[in-house]
């Protein structure tokens, strides 16, 4: 098997193909190794790889293979992991001049569980300044660049996950998602995110800030990857007060069953949105799709408002307590991207009783939600309202436009992913988001499972080659 056929391959396909011994894990590294160095120079996706960690481990698993012990179900599948993650021995920087140096101590329990089922790191990640933007940049690294079209961003602020798993430089990438940061990299890479129910995969150690928001979980090609993979990430532990247990089933048992029956509620605009009219074809397009499967699909809207206001001031009150041990921000602001520092002089003259009303919001929020989804399992929209940006948008407050379909699963912690719904005339992805109940990351995956044997995305590449 050619090095480029084990690039694009599944990790359900690695998987089996390393426990038949018809591949090994040291020919799985040497082949994502090799096109990282081919690749990665044009787009930026890892900044900091472990490529000589990798290699022995690799061999570590060869062994382990050859000597037929007990397998993790991940044995051998390459991984990585972003920046904004803790990793153990290896930099982590957050994306900010102030963390360039930083090494953790221990890894974050969702690299640590990745680890113990087999998984193989590769390296780090870019991704923007503590995760604030939807570019992917820093002072540090620089830029990323998406896959598609060099000229345009992938999202963030899990940009590097994203343009690395569509590249074929790895499977199974980890992210996070404070306000979009799995689905808006999805959406513009052509890949499959999810954020699943807040809690569900636990997030310690943790550099703080969006921590009532922000939700960690997988990027890949394929719905069945990102399944497998978060069935061993999945699962509450001491260290993070707002994890959750994993479901009684597991979330690679869930795929199949198909949409018959499910009643479905497609939003083109969830009522206040404006969207770029390709966009929402193409998004049309795949809700028509859902009715052709045996699914009830009709348009309504939830009710609610645009939350960007009181999501922005719960954003803007985390930050500032974050960063306040590196001291006054006019004394840190030369290290600082502009979309911080903004932050913290906005959020500077913030209130706790303006912070209060903020959550009160929030609460409101989830009720409207919740009564709409008495009648609905699920809840489809587009994921973006307008298709990638270019990678060098300047506008920090214009990156809210992007967003109106995105910040109310961070706000009231649902399941949502974002399926690769099509690609426009310029040849530039678009995702079509799908958002269930509370705790039930099941039906969102069913629903995706569906969605992608119907419309199959993952054999399409960008013209990386």
């Amino acid at each position: 098997m050619g090095n480029q056929d084990i690039c694009w391959m599944s990790a359900v396909d690695i998987v089996r193909a390393i426990r038949e011994k018809k591949l090994s894990p040291v020919e799985v590294v040497n082949a994502i190794l090799e096109r990282i160095e081919t690749v990665n120079p044009r787009i930026n996706a890892y900044v900091t790889l472990t490529a000589e960690s990798a290699l022995a481990e690799a061999k570590q698993a060869e062994e382990a293979l050859m000597k037929d012990e007990k397998l993790g179900p991940l044995h051998g599948v390459p991984v990585s992991i972003k920046d904004l993650i803790y990793t153990k021995d290896v930099r982590t920087t957050m994306g900010s001049k102030l963390l360039e140096d930083f090494i953790p101590e221990e890894d974050a329990v969702l690299v640590t569980r990745l680890k113990e089922a087999g998984a193989i790191m590769m390296g780090k990640t870019n991704t923007p300044e503590f995760g604030l933007k939807i570019l992917t940049d820093n002072m540090i690294f620089g830029i990323t660049r998406n896959p598609w079209n060099l000229g345009r961003a992938p999202g963030g602020s899990s940009g590097g996950a994203a343009a690395a798993v569509a590249s074929g430089l790895g499977p199974l990438a980890a992210g996070n998602d404070g306000g979009g940061s799995i689905r808006i990299p999805s959406s513009c890479c052509g890949v499959f995110g999810i954020k699943p129910q807040f809690g569900r995969v636990p997030r310690y150690p943790v550099f703080h800030g969006m921590d009532v928001l922000t939700h960690e979980g997988p990027i890949t090609r394929t719905v069945g990857d990102a399944a497998l993979m978060l069935d061993v990430m999945a699962g509450d532990h001491w260290g993070d007060m707002y994890s959750i247990p994993a479901p009684s089933i597991s979330f690679a048992e869930s795929l199949k069953g198909g949409v018959k029956g499910l009643r479905i509620a497609w939003s083109p605009d969830l009522g206040y949105a404006e969207v770029d009219p390709e966009v929402l074809s193409i998004c049309e397009r795949a809700a028509k799709e859902f009715s052709r499967m045996g699914a009830e699909v009709e348009e309504a809207n939830p009710g609610f408002d645009n939350p960007e206001t009181f999501y922005s001031q719960i954003i803007v009150a985390d930050q500032v307590a974050a960063m306040a041990p590196f001291g006054p921000t006019d004394e840190i602001v030369g290290e600082l991207d502009p979309v911080t520092s903004t932050i913290l002089y906005v959020g500077a003259d913030m209130k706790a009783v303006d912070y209060a009303r903020a959550l009160f919001d929030r609460q409101e929020l989830a009720v409207k939600l919740g009564k709409f989804f008495q009648n609905y399992d699920l809840l489809i929209t587009p994921t973006l309202a307008f298709p990638p940006p270019p990678v060098d948008y300047e506008d920090a407050a214009g990156f809210l436009k992007w967003l109106p379909f995105i910040l109310v699963y961070n706000l009231t912690g649902r399941p949502a992913a974002s399926v690769p719904a099509g690609w426009t005339e310029d040849g530039l992805p678009v995702g079509l988001q799908i958002a269930g109940k509370p705790y039930d990351e099941e039906t969102v995956f069913r629903a995706a499972a569906a969605f992608e044997e119907a419309s199959p995305w993952a054999r399409r590449k960008p013209p990386l080659d």
